[in-house]
C-alpha cells in the first residue's frame, strides 16, 4: 500500500526551509513521518499548515499538558476516523503520558480511558467542538471551570480540535498512511542506545 494517494515529493527537491524541519524531526524520531512529504507537494500550504500545528501543539504556558494536546487530538481524529491522526498522534500519547494502553482506550472510548476527571472533561468539550459546535454554550464553558481551565485553555482546546478536523480531511481523502514506525512507538521500553 502506498504512503498516499498523491505523490510524496523527494526531501532533496524541497526548499531549503522546508528540508531542515523535515531533517529535524527525522533525527529527532529516527524517520520521517509521512504527513511532512504528504503535505510537502504544495510549500505555501505545508508552512501555513506546520505554523498553526506549531501555535498549538507547541504552546507555552495555559494548563494543557503535551499529552492533554495529543489526547484531543486522538479522540477526536477517532471521532472523524482518520486512520493516520489516531495512529500517529496516538503513539506520541502514549509516548508524552507514559502509558502504553492510553491512546487505543481514548481512540475506542475516552469515557473509560485511564485518564482524570480533568482530562475527560477535556474530552467532553473536545467530542462536542468536534461532533456539535453548533451546540457549544455557556454550560459547556462551565462545566471546565472546576477542573482549572480558563477561558484561553478551552479556546485552546477548540483551536486543536478544530485543526485537527482539517488535518483529518486531507489525511482521509488523500489516502495517508501512518509510517509502521507509528503503531509500536511507545508500546515498549526504549532500547538503550
Amino acid at each position: 500500500m502506498t504512503a498516499t494517494r498523491y505523490p510524496m515529493p523527494e526531501l532533496k527537491d524541497l526548499p531549503e526551509d522546508m528540508r531542515q524541519r523535515i531533517l529535524e524531526v527525522q533525527e529527532k524520531s529516527g524517520f520521517v513521518p509521512n504527513v511532512f512529504l504528504a503535505l510537502a507537494r504544495r510549500p505555501a500550504e505545508w508552512r501555513a499548515f506546520f505554523a498553526y500545528h506549531d501555535a498549538l501543539m507547541l504552546k507555552e504556558g495555559g494548563s494543557l499538558t503535551k499529552g492533554d494536546r495529543e489526547m484531543i487530538v486522538t479522540a477526536t481524529s477517532a471521532a472523524n476516523s482518520c486512520l493516520y491522526c489516531v495512529v500517529a498522534h496516538g503513539a506520541i500519547l502514549r509516548i508524552y503520558e507514559k502509558k502504553p494502553l492510553v491512546a487505543d482506550q481514548v481512540a475506542v472510548n475516552y469515557r473509560k480511558a485511564d485518564i482524570t476527571p480533568r482530562q475527560r472533561a477535556m474530552l467532553d468539550f473536545a467530542m462536542k467542538v468536534c461532533l456539535r459546535s453548533h451546540e457549544i454554550g455557556e454550560a459547556d464553558f462551565q462545566a471546565l471551570y472546576p477542573h482549572g481551565f480558563d477561558d484561553e485553555d478551552i479556546w485552546d482546546i477548540a483551536a486543536i480540535t478544530a485543526f485537527f478536523g482539517l488535518s483529518n480531511r486531507m489525511a482521509s481523502f488523500s489516502n495517508m498512511m501512518p509510517n509502521p514506525e507509528f503503531y509500536l512507538l511507545g508500546r515498549m521500553p526504549r532500547e538503550k542506545k
